[in-house]
């Protein structure tokens, strides 16, 4: 069991006033794999350095496996950490690079050749022993660094956006490696990304920061299903989620959501009717791919024209102007209407999140 604590870990960069991390508690469980996600600046990559070792917390503590290790160098850790860049030793090779930490750690000859030669073979390297990184592709030098990291067998795996230099089909068997290695480890592990796709493939849990703050932690079907806010909502999700202003408005018991060219009934999904007396003001957010071309039973209407198509393959995403707003829609290629189309796009009141129109919070 190894898991991992940050409690009231703060961090202000020297000649700032303004904390990158200003108050960050988060606890990593033994065994999963955390996904620390948000956009550029939110303090991500920060916050996993600071975890290394690489950066010292203004204030707080880190703890591996109930161990203070706040101010102990990243050696005396018992971590190992892929980078963004490879980070490989260019005059040494694929053999050597992997083989370099054992060694600093006095294992035998025996044991370094057979966990470098086994990690090999896992990762498809075993041909490639011999050469420097220069002769390698850009996946093959980012597989030799993830083996690198698993030869050590240490007890908690960090990745720093170990896969944004490779192309979209690299990222995606990087992705499935990383997935694999990650189990028959059964370490526990801590990945940043702004990639909403690989921390919805990997994270057992995912961590939402935006300005050092935690927004949501939960699984990726919680994150998504469930947003604690309108920045989460709109931050998973391609194309991004919808959102409609309107007015919370109450006829005898009856509540609905009442904006420019639509009036979306909430008594159909009890859940989502808040008490009038905390809201007047709110946010309908919805997903593109709940709005649909073709009417369904008790469904609300749009109406929009098309002012772009993207062209997805099977898939095609309208953009829509309407009274409402832009909207985007996610529908079948084949049915998809051209530019300049005047269409009704159709909603289910029971597929809709309600957020505070002040506070941005989900009701």
């Amino acid at each position: 069991m190894c898991d991992v604590e940050l409690t009231k870990i703060r961090k202000v960069y020297e000649g700032q006033t303004r904390p990158v991390i200003p108050d960050l508690d988060l606890v990593i469980p033994a065994h999963q794999m955390v996904v620390l996600v948000g956009p550029s600046g939110c303090g991500k990559s920060t916050t996993l350095r600071m975890v290394a070792g690489l950066e010292e917390p203004t204030s707080g503590m880190i703890t591996i496996d109930g161990r203070d290790v706040t101010n102990l160098p990243p050696a005396e850790r018992d971590i190992a950490m892929v980078f963004q860049g490879y980070a490989l030793y260019p005059h040494m090779s694929v053999y050597e690079n992997m083989a370099f930490s054992l060694r600093i750690a006095h294992l035998s000859e025996s044991e370094i050749d057979k966990r470098v030669r086994a990690t090999a073979v896992s990762l498809g390297l075993e041909t490639y022993l011999d050469r420097r990184p220069k002769a390698l592709s850009g996946g093959q030098r980012q597989r030799v660094a993830i083996g690198r990291a698993v030869v050590r067998q240490p007890k908690v795996f960090l990745f720093d956006e170990p896969l944004s230099n490779l192309d979209a089909k690299l990222r995606g068997d990087m992705r499935r490696e990383i997935a694999r290695i990650h189990k028959e480890s059964n370490a526990t592990g801590m990945y940043v990304t702004h990639d909403q796709i690989e921390a919805m493939t990997l994270g057992d849990q995912i961590v939402v920061l935006k300005d050092g703050v935690v927004q949501q932690t939960g699984t990726p079907v919680e994150i998504y299903e469930k947003p604690a806010n309108r920045f989460v909502a709109g931050f998973f999700g391609t194309p991004t989620m919808n959102f409609l202003s309107a007015d919370l408005a109450q006829t005898g018991e009856r509540q609905s959501a009442r904006g420019p060219g639509f009036e979306i009934p909430l008594d159909r999904a009890p859940e989502l009717r808040p008490a009038k007396t905390t809201v007047d003001r709110i946010v309908v957010g919805i997903r593109p791919e709940r709005l649909s071309l073709t009417k369904g039973t008790d469904e609300v209407s749009l109406s929009g024209e098309v002012a772009m198509r993207e062209v997805l393959g099977a898939e095609v995403v309208l953009h829509l102007e309407s009274a409402a707003g832009p909207l985007t829609v996610r529908t079948a290629a084949g049915s998809a209407p051209r530019p300049g189309d005047t269409v009704q796009v159709w909603l289910d009141p029971r597929a809709i999140h309600l957020f505070d129109g002040a506070t941005e919070i989900r009701l």
